[in-house]
């Protein structure tokens, strides 16, 4: 299923299609700050935020992903992305950034709730899985509010090398 073209409206936000347009937007606000629990690490470079794009974009046409930029309707303002991995497998991995003056708006629970609605109404998958760091409170207040379950605790490392001690919640299709 090529997901390219997929949109996913609610009263808020609109869900597109990550393209260049949003380049130089996730190049300046994909910072360290943002990234602090999270595995992949900003370079700060235009070039990399580009490969990143295009790369997503032939895993969305072969059907792999889904990478969508979340974009405020009533002003049309970039406010992140939200993502769903490994669509062609039983155990996707969701994934979510907000940009830092969008916090506390709960752009991040809305995203994630309609992709995972969307998720449940076309994909066959046995569960959802969340990685989020311990301390990630405001991420683990958004899978934990679909439901999502600790399944393991683990330590893994961010690009940098930086040891994160994660929790793995599994989502679960509701039927």
């Amino acid at each position: 299923m090529d997901t390219s073209k997929l949109i996913i409206n609610t009263e808020r936000i609109s869900l597109v299609p990550i393209s260049l347009k949003y380049g130089a937007d996730i190049c300046k606000e994909f910072t360290k700050e943002i990234t602090t629990h999270m595995v992949p690490q900003p370079s700060g470079k235009i070039e990399d935020v580009i490969a990143f794009i295009e790369k997503s974009l032939n895993k969305m046409r072969a059907g792999k992903t889904i990478q969508q930029a979340i974009i405020n309707i009533e002003s049309g303002e970039f406010l992140g992305c939200v993502g769903l991995h490994d669509i062609d497998i039983k155990n996707p991995k969701l994934g979510i950034w907000i940009k830092a003056s969008a916090h506390g708006n709960k752009y991040g629970r809305e995203a994630v709730r309609v992709l995972k609605d969307w998720a449940d109404q076309n994909l066959e998958y046995e569960y959802l899985e969340y990685p989020v760091t311990v301390e990630n409170i405001p991420s683990r207040k958004i899978v934990e509010s679909l439901g999502g379950k600790i399944e393991r605790e683990y330590i893994d490392k961010n690009q940098n090398g930086e040891a994160m001690n994660e929790l793995e919640y599994r989502i679960y299709k509701r039927i």
